[in-house]
């Protein structure tokens, strides 16, 4: 179903606004009634005769004739022979030498950016930006054009070198004052194209919309891929920053990332099943809720990191080189150890609170000053290790390998 709006052949009064919703002749019938004559002929408003629905598109304007040719608005020329049968050109009785077409209602300007057809009224290209480029091709000053219009093709539309995809929102801008295009369009193209034609209303407002697309690309979690890219690219011999970068929800099981400085990168939810994290510099990282399990950790740096909810099971922290791995004031409230080897660790001042621990090799572990409240120990090796001055309020230590003795918790 199409709405189009009827004129009567040479007016633009008294017009009427129908659906047409199955044939061709349906519509020639209702303007027949409405206009009292036996229409026979429709035609568009750039004087191309229509004989088939599916060249009518939703709110044309059209014009119906008994038999005559097509009428120009405001003209009394009914019908005179053509001068070439082939062009099929009408001529005015006063001016044998003009062409009828360029009689035609003028209102109406069809151009060719980049081999697309857009059809259009000059009142749109020059109401809302008269001072663009646009605007003054076809802006008639007393000499004619301010500014020269391009060449024509052969069905007379101004030819204009720009790409059509970038165009049509300017054009659709031009009609409606809003900025509208598919998700597939770049809008920095959009851009270029409107600083080429001159609309300087819409200069700003793509200018916003790049940089907040901008900033919403920086925040985007990078993936295992971008990660995969960086370990590729550089040197072994090099050092491989990766501090302060997202990583939220990143999968990066099983990778080789030793040496790498993550200090206050965001590894929240982060998979590193297996990975090997060896000397790594963790300082205050997020890694929250992160799955660890059977992760490599040996002389890893994590000082305050937050690890809270963490799954490190099976881990390994003990380096048979000496190495130990510090992880003074780091959060572990809630995280699963259980499995793992943490012999040496550095784990003054932790927060430790109903993790579990469970079956964990801790011998010679700092612990001094730690928060193990509600902690499971059950089954873990505490042998030299330095609990001085830590909460152990509810802790569990059933099945314990080597005995707690008091001069583990006050050394």
């Amino acid at each position: 179903m199409k709405r189009v709006i009827l004129f009567r052949n040479g007016t633009e009064v008294d017009g009427k606004v129908l659906l047409v919703t199955h044939s061709l002749e349906e519509l020639l019938s209702s303007a027949s009634t409405k206009f009292g004559i036996v229409a026979k002929r429709l035609f568009t408003a750039q004087g191309g005769e229509i004989d088939d629905l599916k060249l009518i598109r939703d709110d044309d304007i059209l014009y119906v004739a008994e038999s005559e040719s097509f009428i120009p608005v405001g003209s009394t020329i009914r019908s005179f022979p053509c001068m070439n049968s082939q062009s099929a050109s009408l001529v005015t009785p006063n001016d044998s030498s003009t062409p009828l077409c360029s009689k035609l209602n003028t209102e109406w300007v069809t151009l060719n950016v980049g081999g697309k057809y857009f059809t259009t009224s000059r009142s749109t290209l020059m109401t809302k930006e008269p001072m663009s480029m646009l605007a003054r091709m076809f802006a008639e000053g007393d000499n004619g054009f301010i500014m020269t219009p391009s060449n024509v093709d052969r069905n007379g539309a101004y030819l204009i070198d720009r790409s059509p995809t970038y165009f049509e929102p300017i054009l659709n801008y031009l009609r409606n004052g809003q900025l509208i295009f598919d998700n597939n369009v770049n809008p920095e193209g959009i851009l270029e194209e409107a600083r080429f034609f001159g609309i300087e209303s819409l200069v700003p407002q793509l200018e916003s919309l790049i940089q907040s697309s901008q900033r919403s690309r920086d925040n985007v979690p990078l993936t295992r891929r971008d990660v995969v890219n960086a370990l590729i690219l550089t040197p072994y011999t090099a050092e491989l920053r990766f501090q302060g970068v997202n990583l939220a929800g990143s999968d990066l099981s099983r990778l080789d990332l030793r040496n790498i400085n993550f200090k206050y990168a965001c590894l929240h939810g982060c998979r590193m099943v297996g990975a090997n994290l060896s000397w790594c510099c963790l300082e205050r990282a997020d890694l929250s809720h992160a799955q660890l399990e059977g992760a490599q950790l040996l002389g890893v740096k994590m000082l305050c990191a937050n690890l809270e909810g963490a799954n490190l099971r099976g881990c390994n922290f003990e380096d048979p080189a000496g190495s130990r791995a510090n992880m003074e004031g780091v959060n572990l409230k809630g995280a699963n150890l259980e499995g793992s080897n943490m012999a040496g660790v550095n784990l003054r001042v932790a927060t430790l609170k109903n993790a579990n621990l469970q079956n964990c090799d801790l011998r010679a572990a700092v612990l001094a000053g730690a928060d193990l409240e509600n902690c499971d120990l059950s089954g873990s090796d505490l042998h030299e290790a330095n609990l001085r001055g830590a909460n152990l309020k509810d802790a569990a230590f059933e099945l314990m390998l080597t005995p707690l003795h008091m001069s583990q918790t006050i050394r």
